[in-house]
């Protein structure tokens, strides 16, 4: 997987000493060439400085063929430019942000963006996310905590009932869209062919999510 990771501090390095031990491509921009010194020893990824929505920088590092971005800078706004300039221009599949202020979680909820909040757990939060990619959320909810997701339904699930992925307080199946037409599905409606299917679901729930899946879901 190739991550870009935007911003250098407590954050950003944490992520990109967990994605590197994994074997991950990870480019970071910073916008202090001193930041570089706070990489761990072994990051064999690519360092690039300067703003981490300026196109030129961001195509240095390698964005039209990332599998995902974070912004990871102690500056909201500076996040929120950095995910949109990623998801909208760039089309980056998985694109997260981290956000300090949560007078600025509106804005993040109107584009779209999953956001991590806070310094102590955001390393292992923002982590979860990338790990469960494949289950890109579309919208989330207060700090992340629960996600609105959409996923095509394997093959090997074709005839089971939707009702089966509800977990209480986890996991509800909410829409499908089929033959291009959404419906919302009853308690006896079974999965089709190709139904693109809208979830809610708690974040701490994305494995279990994962595996009803099962697999033919990527890694």
């Amino acid at each position: 997987m190739r991550v870009l990771v935007v911003g250098c501090g407590r954050v950003g390095t944490g992520l990109v000493a967990q994605l590197t031990a994994e074997g991950n491509d990870v480019r970071v921009i910073d916008r202090s060439a001193r930041a570089r010194h706070r990489l761990p020893a072994a990051f064999t990824g690519s360092f690039h400085e300067g703003n981490g929505y300026h196109r030129t920088v961001l195509e240095e590092a390698g964005i039209e063929h990332a599998d995902a971005l974070v912004a990871a800078t102690s500056a909201d706004t500076s996040n929120i430019v950095s995910a949109r300039v990623a998801r909208d221009v760039y089309r980056v599949p998985t694109v997260l942000a981290r956000m300090d202020d949560p007078r600025h979680a509106t804005a993040y909820q109107e584009l779209g963006i999953p956001t991590v909040a806070g310094v102590r757990w955001t390393v292992h939060e923002i982590h979860r996310l990338l790990t469960h990619r494949h289950l890109a959320p579309e919208l989330a909810f207060g700090h992340g905590e629960t996600l609105l997701l959409r996923a095509r339904t394997p093959d090997h699930l074709v005839g089971r009932r939707l009702a089966e992925f509800d977990v209480a307080g986890e996991i509800r199946v909410v829409e499908v869209t089929r033959a291009g037409r959404s419906l919302v599905p009853g308690e006896h409606t079974r999965i089709r062919g190709d139904d693109l299917v809208t979830f809610v679901v708690a974040a701490t729930s994305l494995a279990r999510l994962r595996g009803f899946l099962g697999k033919d879901l990527g890694t």
